[in-house]
């Protein structure tokens, strides 16, 4: 492992793009799985594959932070220098599912309707790809991944709106547990990462870039978290109307009404 870690921090650009292509492998696979009837009749299809790669990224990445940090704990400690080969490898992937999915909503046209995740997607690569380069705040970025803990509910969330499964028992009961890792994972990850930041400013390097995309990022989930909360615990406040009696349809891949 700590051979092949040697090799891909020789050629970081090159290892994210070789994990980007992998995932567009995983895209091309999923397409062969069945999709549910309703979500074609709606014209989702593009989302619903889309929501599904970033299941397997989430699933993925999720699992092997914790674990990292589980396992090396000094990884939540020393968020600037302290970093293992597993710890590279997964930034490593992470970085190239970003590439893959930045590069499918552009390609396929849906760049106007996502394009926060565009700017978070950007914020996230630029980030990464400053660790895998200077070997430094990897333990950050494998911190930084806690938050698909979180995403693994937001997809699933999503999944089942795109499959008018609402009413299902299962939404009812990831509603619930969405809320309670959005808090967990991903609101005290981000601050987390931001007190880290602001507690060692004088010494960070490049502290002013960090912290400013953490701020970034952080009133994007607060907005987020409000939509949500608003989305699936006050529906009948949260629509809007328009003038002609139809209601707003937010083609968004984070959150749809």
């Amino acid at each position: 492992m700590d051979a092949l870690v040697s090799v891909l921090k020789s050629h970081p650009g090159s290892t994210v793009l070789v994990f980007a292509l992998i995932f567009r492998l995983i895209h091309r696979l999923l397409q062969r799985l069945p999709v549910p009837k309703v979500v074609k009749q709606d014209d989702h299809t593009w989302k619903w594959r889309n929501l599904s790669v970033s299941m397997v990224h989430s699933l993925l990445t999720g699992t092997w932070a914790v674990t990292c940090v589980v396992v090396w704990p000094e990884t939540l400690i020393n968020l600037h220098s302290y970093y293992t080969s597993l710890s590279y490898l997964l930034v490593c992937v992470s970085t190239g599912y970003f590439v893959q999915d930045a590069g499918d909503i552009i390609l396929t046209g849906h760049a106007r309707a996502s394009w926060e995740f565009l700017i978070h997607h950007s914020l996230v690569i630029s980030c990464f790809m400053y660790s895998l380069y200077t070997k430094l705040y990897v333990g950050g970025a494998v911190i930084a991944l806690f938050v698909e803990v979180n995403s693994v509910t937001l997809h699933l969330r999503l999944l089942l709106k795109l499959a008018n499964a609402q009413s299902s028992p299962m939404y009812q009961i990831n509603k619930y547990l969405n809320i309670f890792t959005y808090i967990t994972f991903r609101l005290s990850t981000q601050f987390y990462l931001t007190w880290y930041i602001v507690h060692n400013y004088t010494w960070l390097d490049n502290g002013s870039f960090f912290l400013a995309s953490m701020i970034a990022m952080n009133i994007m989930i607060l907005i987020y978290f409000y939509r949500l909360l608003r989305a699936d615990f006050f529906p009948r406040s949260w629509r809007s109307v328009r003038p002609n009696g139809t209601h707003n349809n937010n083609s968004k891949k984070f959150l749809t009404d």
